[in-house]
């Protein structure tokens, strides 16, 4: 994708050093981990930091399309790791601070089988009481805010599904047998028309919207970006298997529904099929979707690995502390009369 704009200090040295080679940038790669180490040390709300969101953003999109003009021998360079490694551990014990709330009552232990973890996961999906954003996309939200809507999520819409593929050869067995089966219905069952990433580009066309990866990244919050971090970190790193399977399962439980809302939110604004197709399928697929990955996707691997049953429950739980933060954003920015992009909106993104 096109490199963005730099954020901040640290997004502006890596772009820099990205647009060189890794030979002879020794130097360069020390004072990029030192610069990173005082930032760390000094924000105050990693999710929230726009700068360390879009360096992280950057690092990890390095292993799927790349960045324009950037040489790919940076995806395995060792200093750039070592980088990605001091901003993850920050990010993920915030995000486990803020799952920490969410998992009391859950009454689970490494003894559960494959039904417990499923009605535990369906417990945790119907507890969100936070602001609902398909709601108000379904009520009230003018066709300005249908747009910023979906400018936050094609960061993620158009690569749908690749983040949770990195856990495929990761696992084994039912849990394995699962996850394929879910991911081969997110890319299309072998057509690539039907590939849930090309629905959503058509309806982000149907709009008048650019429809080509990354476009957006520039317009969106950190928070939009830490929700695809979180994806990216989990599926990237073999020890948090356990939470990619439970983040897929816990999104798979919550989105018939608000699926469905969306989908009526674009019909009162007189929008046909050919925009709300994606929001559509995704009622009918994900009602099935969700009893496969809550009992045969987490709770197969926690039967198969118990002690991944903590780690299933807090790629659940990390994933809903995202997405009550990015619903709290779009719905009070909207009820504000504010937009909830970075920039005036859409069109001047």
């Amino acid at each position: 994708m096109k490199s963005p704009a730099p954020r901040g200090p640290l997004s502006n040295a890596l772009l820099t050093v990205l647009a060189g080679t890794p030979e002879g940038a020794a130097e360069d790669l020390e004072l990029l981990y030192r610069q990173a180490e005082a930032q760390v040390e000094e924000t105050h709300d990693i999710v929230a930091d726009d700068d360390l969101q879009l360096v992280l953003f950057c690092l990890y999109e390095l292993h799927y399309s790349g960045l324009d003009g950037v040489d790919d021998q940076w995806e395995w360079e060792p200093e750039l790791l070592r980088v990605r490694r001091l901003l993850e551990g920050p990010f993920e014990a915030a995000l486990r601070r803020a799952a920490g709330d969410a998992e009391e009552g859950l009454e689970l232990d490494a003894a559960a089988d494959s039904d417990q973890v499923a009605d535990a996961l369906f417990r945790l999906a119907a507890s969100d009481g936070g602001p609902s954003v398909s709601r108000y996309i379904a009520r009230k939200a003018s066709l300005e805010q249908l747009k910023e809507f979906l400018v936050h999520k094609s960061i993620y819409q158009l690569k749908e599904a690749d983040p949770h593929t990195w856990a495929i050869p990761r696992l084994t067995g039912r849990a394995k047998a699962a996850m394929v089966e879910i991911q081969a219905d997110e890319y299309g069952g072998g057509r690539p028309e039907r590939m849930h990433s090309t629905l959503f580009a058509r309806t982000m066309r149907g709009l008048g919207l650019d429809d080509r990866y990354g476009t957006y990244v520039d317009a969106v919050p950190a928070v939009s970006l830490a929700a695809v971090n979180l994806m990216s970190m989990c599926g990237l790193n073999r020890r948090l298997r356990g939470a990619i399977a439970g983040h897929l399962a816990i999104y798979e439980m919550t989105s018939s529904q608000p699926n469905r809302f969306y989908g009526n939110g674009f019909r009162r604004h007189g929008f046909g099929p050919d925009v709300t197709h994606y929001f559509d399928e995704h009622v009918e697929a994900d009602a099935v979707h969700e009893q496969i990955a809550g009992r045969d996707l987490a709770g197969g691997l926690v039967e198969a690995e118990p002690g991944l049953l903590a780690d299933v429950i807090f790629g659940a739980t990390a994933a809903m502390a995202i997405d009550a933060r990015m619903s709290a954003h779009l719905v009070g920015s909207w009820e504000n009369g504010r937009s909830s992009l970075r920039t005036a909106g859409p069109a001047a993104a």
